[in-house]
């Protein structure tokens, strides 16, 4: 049996809501709208690329502190 609870489950092709995407991942308006913008509609791909921008973002922050 083939069963799909659905709770949670989001298509991949279905393109994020921006304050929902910013708020998710804790961005600005604008950086979410850049990311949205540049990643289109796959929300695994939105997802990455906010996780590498706030990765780098922590780190640039850690590298200035020196």
């Amino acid at each position: 049996m083939d069963y799909q609870l659905g709770i949670g489950n989001q298509d991949d092709d279905q393109p994020y809501e921006l304050t929902c995407f910013a708020k998710k991942h804790g961005l600005t308006l604008p950086i979410a709208d850049a990311v949205l913008f540049a990643k289109g509609h796959s929300r695994t791909a939105c997802d990455t690329a906010a996780l590498a921008f706030l990765c780098a973002v922590a780190i640039a922050r850690k590298q200035s502190a020196r």
